[in-house]
C-alpha cells in the first residue's frame, strides 16, 4: 500500500467511527451492540472496538454507557422519575448493571445522586448544567481526551 492509500483508509475509518459515535449519541436509549454498530459501517466488531478506542480513548460500549449515564443524571436531577424508570428510559435492561455503572462513573449510587442533585442546577441554563454535571470516564488516565490526529 502506498502512503496515499494508507492515509485514505485512515480517513475513511475515522469517518466511519464518527458515524458510529453519532449513532450512539442519537440512539443511546435503543438496544445497541458492537456487532450491529460494526455491521452498519462495514467493519468487524473487533476492528471497530480497537479503532474506536484509539480514536476516542474508550470502547464503543463504554461510550454508550457514558451517554446513558449522562442522560440518566439529567433525568434524576429533575426528580420526577424513580431510579427504575430512569434506568429503563435511558435504554438499560438491568437495574443492577445500571446502578453499578452509574456508581462507577458518578461516584455515588443513582438514588443518592437523585436526592443530592434535585434542584442543584435550578436556574442554571441547561447547556451549562450539562457541561458542569457531565460524567468523565478515566479522569486519571494520562491523555484520556480524544486523539484523532
Amino acid at each position: 500500500m502506498t502512503s496515499t492509500s494508507v492515509e485514505a483508509q485512515r480517513l475513511s475509518d475515522l469517518a466511519r467511527l464518527r458515524r458510529v459515535r453519532d449513532r450512539i449519541d442519537r440512539e443511546y436509549a435503543q438496544p445497541l451492540n458492537v456487532e450491529a454498530l460494526a455491521r452498519a459501517v462495514h467493519m468487524s466488531a473487533g476492528h471497530l472496538s480497537r479503532q474506536f478506542r484509539l480514536a476516542y480513548g474508550e470502547s464503543p460500549y463504554s461510550y454508550l454507557m457514558t451517554r446513558r449515564i449522562e442522560r440518566a443524571m439529567a433525568l434524576l436531577r429533575r426528580g420526577d422519575l424513580s431510579v427504575t424508570e430512569v434506568c429503563f428510559q435511558v435504554g438499560c435492561a438491568s437495574l443492577g448493571t445500571f446502578s453499578t455503572r452509574f456508581t462507577e462513573l458518578v461516584g455515588v449510587p443513582p438514588s443518592v445522586y437523585r436526592e443530592q442533585a434535585t434542584g442543584a442546577v435550578a436556574g442554571m441554563p441547561p447547556c451549562v448544567a450539562k457541561q458542569v454535571t457531565r460524567p468523565v470516564r478515566n479522569q486519571e488516565a494520562p491523555g484520556a481526551g480524544p486523539h484523532l490526529a
